[in-house]
């Protein structure tokens, strides 16, 4: 008879009573990595732009120490059993693209002084939104404590999602335009993209009200060639989604805002319900929405030929100057890239902003570029690797969508610098310039990690119940019971 080994659930009381490793060490060991990276690319900025080593370096790496380490403290207490690689992932992309903004100010500031022109930077300003986008995100760890509680504020943030949408095309074009695009509301010195918040509010309405209502979108209708298609009375929400969806997109004059929501939409409908056919019928709709706005207005038909030829509307007002000049760095930078500070991504307008993935691609080459593409799809697959692991559906469901939205966002972006798609001016998450993008991508990193804490932290154990245990027919005690048909005074011994 061999021995039971030590440990093993054999011998008794040696149940799987250890907790789960945390993995805080993991994540902290890869934002000491991510902030190495940051350091030596701001050294070899300063070393072939100024060439000397300033106090930039110091002042910008200390502030990137202070503001992960606070992160970092914050998801040990408030999220312990978080994913370890969602926030070193972010870190990376947020120094990065703190990098190439510090980069394109000098080139900037250099070409400001040439010309007898006053500069001011915006490095400093991406920093200090880093700051308020981190009281956002520790805002969010503390308050939603359980990602189910959102399911009671489902149509609120509905609701609130539809007004920001519609809130910048309904003002006037001297409160919400920036480059023929009306997505922006502008108050004096301040200005905010409320599409961005909108996205991740909408993203909770609709995994709330398809958990509610996924019968509706299982039941099949007619059978047409083969295919099941969706019951007519059920089409009502996609058909709203597509409303709005070209409502956007006639009115703030963008592509972007409006791909990236109708893309996360249809698929929260794929992930709920399985069906291929609501795919097909939204992108049906889609394309036509955009053919009818294609031949309804002059600025989609200008996107449209800029995105064929960028070339032939070169020198037109609102032409292909600025996606071909994108395209000139990406074949400048090659594969290996013409190093960190020896490119000139500043020629390109927006170069800090809507293409700063070409100001990469040029500096640091199409591997560098990949790599960067690598990062995110990391981030996206961690956050869909919780997504999977939780046990509620509302929770699968919005974690699929907010790691989706990431990985669509990014195609959006670089599809259109690299002449893909169509331009948009949708900014890179993390990487780009801009308080908006900024503030509402911590929030959605916020709920990742909500989520991903949810699905790996260990459920309590539940508490066997007692059994009672009966005393031998010898030991039991006399019980005085009545018999049935006697009067209630009648009783017998038993």
């Amino acid at each position: 008879m061999s021995r039971p080994v030590e440990g093993s659930a054999s011998q008794p009381g040696s149940g799987p009573t250890s907790k789960p490793a945390t993995r805080r060490g993991t994540e902290l060991l890869m934002l000491a990595f991510a902030a190495v990276i940051m350091t030596s690319a701001l050294v070899l900025v300063d070393a072939n732009q100024e060439q000397e080593l300033t106090l930039a370096i110091v002042w910008y790496g200390l502030a990137y120490l202070g503001i992960f380490l606070a992160a970092h403290l914050a998801v040990r207490r408030w999220a312990p059993y978080a994913d370890p690689l969602i926030l070193p992932c972010v870190a990376l992309l947020n120094g990065l693209g703190l990098v190439m903004i510090y980069r394109i100010d000098l080139a900037l500031a250099e070409r400001a002084v040439q010309a007898g022109r006053e500069f001011s930077a915006v490095a400093p300003r991406q920093v200090l939104w880093t700051v308020f986008a981190l009281v956002l995100f520790l805002a969010v760890l503390i308050v939603i404590s359980d990602h189910r509680t959102l399911t009671r504020y489902s149509y609120t943030c509905g609701l609130a999602g539809l007004i920001m949408l519609a809130l910048p095309a309904a003002l006037p074009r001297s409160l919400s335009e920036v480059n023929g695009a009306k997505v922006w509301i502008k108050l004096g010195g301040f200005s905010i993209q409320p599409g961005e918040f909108a996205k991740i509010l909408l993203m909770i309405f609709f995994a709330a009200f398809l958990v509610s209502k996924r019968d509706l979108f299982m039941a099949a209708g007619k059978r047409v060639l083969g295919v099941e298609l969706p019951r007519s009375r059920d089409l009502g929400p996609i058909i709203i989604a597509a409303s709005v969806c070209l409502g956007i997109f006639v009115l703030q004059k963008d592509l972007g805002p409006a791909l990236l929501f109708f893309g996360v939409v249809l698929v929260l409908l794929y992930v709920a319900t399985e069906r291929l056919i609501w795919v097909i019928v939204g992108l049906s709709m889609f394309g036509a929405g955009c053919f009818v706005a294609y031949h309804l207005f002059a600025h989609v038909r200008q996107r449209v030929a800029n995105w064929i030829d960028p070339l032939a509307t070169y020198d037109d007002p609102g032409g292909g100057y600025q996606i071909s000049q994108g395209l000139f760095g990406l074949g400048t930078g090659g594969v290996a890239g013409t190093g960190l500070g020896s490119g000139r991504p500043e020629t390109v307008p927006e170069a800090n902003t809507d293409f700063i993935t070409a100001g990469i691609g040029e500096e640091l080459g199409f591997i560098g570029l990949a790599a960067v593409l690598m990062v995110y799809l990391i981030l996206a697959m961690r956050g869909m690797r919780g997504a999977l692991a939780v046990r509620d559906t509302f929770g699968k469901l919005l974690g699929g969508g907010l790691a989706f939205a990431i990985v669509m966002q990014v195609f959006v972006v670089v599809g259109g610098v690299t002449k893909l798609i169509p331009m948009t001016g949708i900014t890179s998450p993390f990487l780009s310039y801009g308080g908006s993008s900024l503030l509402a991508n911590y929030i959605l990193v916020a709920l990742l990690l909500r989520i991903s804490d949810a699905a790996r932290r260990p459920q309590p154990m539940s508490r066997p119940r007692m059994q009672a245990v009966q005393a031998p027919i010898a030991e039991a005690h006399t019980v005085m019971v009545e018999l049935p048909g006697s009067t209630s005074g009648e009783k017998q011994d038993q």
